[in-house]
């Protein structure tokens, strides 16, 4: 049986950041405080895979965390506009998303949970970011442009499909499709089954994240002088990656990010944007494994 969506036209809406890089920073707070939340209150899983956020048909979701003998979900409803708590034990509260100060949303925040019967302390400096300031002192950011987040949660809701539609060709160890708060990017990992050389001077964050070796891809909203864009990344970069011939035309290697990137806009314009995006998914993994002799024949679905 075909899907029911296979004949609707893909529909990747315009969002560069210079259109909304106030909104952006703001919410990337606002996801940071949700997110570290769930890192305090959850077990550490393989390559931090315990902290990130998931793409819904709402919005983004933490998933359900547990806390004593209850648990409890916190997620971003996009439509309304809303921050929803809700528990095991049926409590349900809600926090409008509009233009406030981070340190407003911070205390809000902060109180929604503890009416809700959960104490919890989280490290309150934001985190991979120039410039952070702690969250209950952020009177800097304060913008809420609802129309251009329910664009971006849109452009997620197809990237994450994309995405996911990518994972599935592959039967070796691969992350889920998730949404990292820290560098406030969507993505999706595929690893070789052995082990990387530890990184000289790695942190701790680090050490784990890219324990393995790893081909990963994903999406962000833009910064570092890039806008909105896809890249893709060999963790360690095999010889030869940055000369690899990739697809489509429009990706490119940046030397200053060390990654492959191609722009949005140039997905969004393609004839088909699904089409065009898996291209870039499927050959540069193929230059991260090809180059760096994975056994394809053993981690990939015929």
């Amino acid at each position: 049986m075909a899907h029911a969506f296979a004949d609707q036209p893909e529909c990747w809406p315009a969002l560069s950041l210079d259109s909304w890089k106030d909104t952006c920073a703001t919410l990337h707070m606002w996801t940071q405080m949700v997110g570290k939340v769930r890192l305090r209150l959850t077990p550490l899983v393989n390559h931090w895979w315990n902290v990130p956020l998931y793409v819904t048909a709402r919005g983004l979701t933490t998933s359900r965390i547990p806390y004593g003998q209850r648990a409890f979900e916190v997620w971003f409803d996009f439509i309304r506009h809303q921050l929803v708590l809700e528990t095991s034990d049926g409590i349900v509260k809600r926090l409008p998303l509009a233009p406030r100060t981070v340190a407003e949303f911070y205390g809000e925040f902060m109180e929604m949970l503890r009416s809700a019967g959960i104490e919890v302390k989280i490290w309150r400096m934001p985190v991979e970011i120039p410039d952070p300031i702690a969250f209950d002192r952020d009177q800097v950011h304060r913008s809420y442009d609802a129309a251009a987040v329910g664009k971006f949660w849109r452009i997620l809701l197809s990237v994450d499909a994309v995405f996911t539609q990518f994972r599935s060709k592959f039967i070796g160890k691969s992350s889920p499709v998730h949404f990292f708060w820290g560098s406030f990017d969507l993505a999706v990992t595929r690893f070789s089954g052995r082990r990387a050389p530890e990184r000289p001077g790695a942190d701790a964050i680090t050490r784990e994240a890219y324990s393995h070796e790893v081909s990963s891809v994903g999406f962000w909203p833009g910064g570092n002088g890039v806008d909105a864009a896809f890249y893709s990344y060999a963790a360690p970069e095999p010889q030869g990656f940055k000369e690899a011939a990739v697809r489509p035309g429009a990706a490119h290697y940046d030397k200053s990010l060390g990654e492959f990137i191609l722009l949005y806009e140039d997905v969004r314009g393609a004839s088909s944007p699904t089409a065009a995006l898996l291209e870039f998914c499927q050959s540069t993994y193929e230059a991260a494994a090809n180059l760096g002799e994975w056994d394809r024949k053993a981690l990939e679905r015929t």
